[in-house]
């Protein structure tokens, strides 16, 4: 995994808002009613080639495939796995439950995400290695081709499919997330051995305290998180430490928040978690103050930051001058090597959603660019 040698390296959390285009392909892939399998397949390639080429023009260090050939970042393994079916019902998170007004709102204006959630109704084993393989080779021909300093991949974390893909099958929760962990195996180490670098998206190491879990304790939660990062840990046994890298937050959208569990809480655990990288919410309105904590615990020495310096639910352009200041704040703690600058989370968590107008997505991250360099400046003078 690359670091900041001689300046600030810049990435995103991954997703990217997709075109009308993509959007059409993935959901007729997910109704069953695809006409021309080769057409659409092509619509993907090129547009992942497309994604990296422009994030490359704009100055990304560590680009993604923006999840074209994903309706979000979590149900495509119903695609890939053996075992799952039917629908779930929605279940917003508890800050949300406490404002039904906000909550319509949300609907009526189109910012909650129309996608099937199957849950698990039979044995869960890898089925379709296909799709895997399409995005390896995707993704090697968009970097050939654009040269990147460096690419990465998604993949669902067991814990994060266990949050939105719901157990009727295993007799335990604990044998359902170990099923998930070996299932998911094969997937990271194909990543890994591709020369690209895995990134784990585990929002249910955060969201999951006012969602899946909002009612236990918050000890009980940090328990079931801490045996998240075990399962985890252990599905990863084969990846190298520094060619993963893990994203967690505590949801993409935009909401009070005021049941997030605080990061003083949370950074004890996901710390110990093996991807050498770490990207997390620091922008936002409800996290941009929890830079202290890093500052007040001890961070290992291997450990990379990549904290969001921008926030991915609203459309302001944040000034590459706060970027900047946003930058430097960790470069103070851990060093300015171990630094990357990230953003809040994606841009385009599920196909056909995002609050954040498509070409202002790019503008916000032309502005990281910006900032980065500032800060590179600053840091190394």
């Amino acid at each position: 995994m690359q670091h900041s040698i001689d300046r600030i390296l810049t990435t995103h959390v991954g997703s990217l808002p997709r075109s009308q285009g993509v959007t059409d392909v993935l959901f007729a892939r997910e109704r069953g009613t695809t006409v021309d399998a080769a057409a659409d397949a092509r619509v993907i390639t090129d547009a992942v080639a497309e994604v990296v080429r422009r994030q490359v023009a704009i100055g990304i260090d560590v680009v993604s495939d923006g999840e074209m050939s994903k309706i979000s970042y979590a149900t495509y393994i119903a695609k890939r796995f053996s075992g799952f079916g039917g629908d779930t019902p929605r279940e917003p998170g508890q800050d949300l439950v406490e404002f039904p007004g906000l909550l319509t709102k949300l609907a009526e204006r189109g910012s909650t995400a129309k996608y099937r959630r199957p849950r698990c109704v039979g044995a869960v084993t890898v089925e379709h290695t296909e799709p895997m393989l399409t995005d390896l080779h995707n993704m090697q021909a968009a970097i050939k081709a654009a040269r990147p300093v460096e690419a990465f991949l998604n993949a669902a974390s067991p814990g994060v499919i266990a949050l939105f893909q719901p157990n009727d099958y295993y007799r335990t929760q604990d044998e359902y997330l170990t099923v998930l962990a070996e299932a998911l195996r094969s997937e990271y180490e194909a990543i890994a051995a591709a020369g690209i670098v895995l990134q784990i998206d585990a929002p249910d190491l955060a969201m999951g305290r006012h969602t899946m879990y909002r009612n236990r304790s918050l000890e009980q939660f940090e328990n079931l998180a801490a045996q998240h990062i075990e399962v985890l840990n252990h599905a990863l046994r084969n990846v190298p430490a520094d060619r993963a890298r893990m994203h967690v937050c505590w949801g993409n959208y935009e909401g009070p928040h005021h049941h997030d569990v605080p990061m003083q809480r949370l950074l004890p655990i996901v710390l110990k978690a093996k991807p050498q990288a770490l990207l997390f919410e620091a922008a936002n309105p409800r996290h941009a103050h929890e830079w202290s904590v890093f500052q007040n615990t001890r961070i290992p020495d291997d450990k990379i930051l990549i904290p969001g310096v921008l926030a991915t639910t609203t459309n302001y352009i944040e000034h590459p001058l706060l970027v900047a200041e946003r930058i430097e704040r960790f470069a103070g703690i851990v060093g300015r090597e171990r630094v990357i600058a990230g953003t809040d989370c994606g841009f385009g968590t599920f196909a056909g959603f995002g609050p954040v107008e498509p070409d202002i997505a790019y503008l916000k991250l032309a502005a990281m660019v910006e900032g980065a360099r500032l800060a590179s400046h600053r840091l190394w003078g």
